[in-house]
């Protein structure tokens, strides 16, 4: 366990007081690991948020300790998780406490974006169907045009690199959030996963597909849990006909879905600058 990379990473998110809960990072999973009887055996793929650990139960059962010094986080993540459960499609929460839970081990857990051929249009939709048809939680959750505010106001920021507003213009950035306020305004409620890209989701398998880690839960438009998976296609196969298909197969309204590609192009622009291919498609669905 590397402490000094650990602290670098979550410092950036927590700033650099969380070096302290780092420094007891190692006492802290050996507590977790005895409460729950299981064993600690490596690292895995880590977050910007928290500390994934792989465990193992007496048995060999593979099993997953994730730890966070953002308790409040972490205990909103495993809530959410719980009322997507019955979907089949998240972890399952097998015990959490605070700054802690244990989760199950997906099998054979490759990242979306790392399997030789991505996701189908269909597998896609599918695994957001599943997702969506959780109950209404009620209030407490956060709106989705919270998370969107957020993103533009933190993304906008990259915008006073000459290298980004050489491609990615004050004007067009404006433009991307008044029409994501315009869908905001009309949007459906539905509890959404709300970080639903190609790095959060794992393969599960033949029998269980694909499968959902790692959510920002709020409260929305259903559009907004597959934008991500539709604007990774840019430069590829093509963001229209990507779009097409997942709407059709999601049921959801291929006008509505082609707005929210539309408002969301020039931030993911941002992260593809180097994608030359990526990069034009995005910037001329932005306009």
């Amino acid at each position: 366990m590397d402490i000094e990379e650990i602290t670098a990473r979550l410092a950036l998110r927590f700033g650099p007081s969380v070096a302290r809960w780092c420094a007891e990072l190692p006492s802290r999973v050996s507590e977790a690991a005895t409460r729950w009887g299981v064993t600690p055996v490596g690292m895995t793929p880590q977050g910007a948020s928290s500390v994934v650990v792989a465990c193992e139960r007496p048995d060999g059962t593979p099993l997953v300790l994730k730890l966070s010094p953002d308790e409040d986080f972490l205990a909103r993540q495993s809530a959410v998780l719980r009322l997507f459960a019955p979907s089949g499609r998240v972890p399952a929460v097998l015990a959490e406490a605070a700054g802690a839970v244990l989760m199950e081990a997906i099998r054979p857990g490759t990242m979306a974006e790392e399997l030789p051929t991505p996701p189908s249009a269909r597998e896609w939709a599918g695994l957001a169907a599943a997702l969506h048809i959780a109950p209404d939680p009620g209030d407490g959750w956060p709106d989705l045009r919270d998370r969107c505010e957020e993103f533009f106001a933190r993304i906008g920021r990259r915008l006073a690199d000459p290298a980004v507003a050489a491609h990615v213009t004050g004007p067009m950035w404006a433009r991307a959030a008044q029409r994501c306020r315009t869908l905001l305004a009309t949007q459906p409620r539905v509890l959404l996963h709300g970080d639903l890209h190609l790095g959060n989701v794992l393969d599960g398998g033949p029998d269980r597909g694909l499968v959902a880690i790692d959510p920002r839960p709020c409260v929305g438009d259903p559009c907004f849990d597959v934008v991500d998976y539709v604007l990774d296609a840019a430069g590829r196969e093509g963001v229209a006909a990507r779009a097409g298909l997942v709407a059709e197969a999601a049921e959801l309204d291929p006008d509505r879905l082609h707005e929210w590609c539309r408002a969301l192009a020039p931030v993911i622009a941002v992260s593809r600058l180097d994608d030359e291919a990526a990069r034009a498609e995005l910037l001329v669905l932005a306009g």
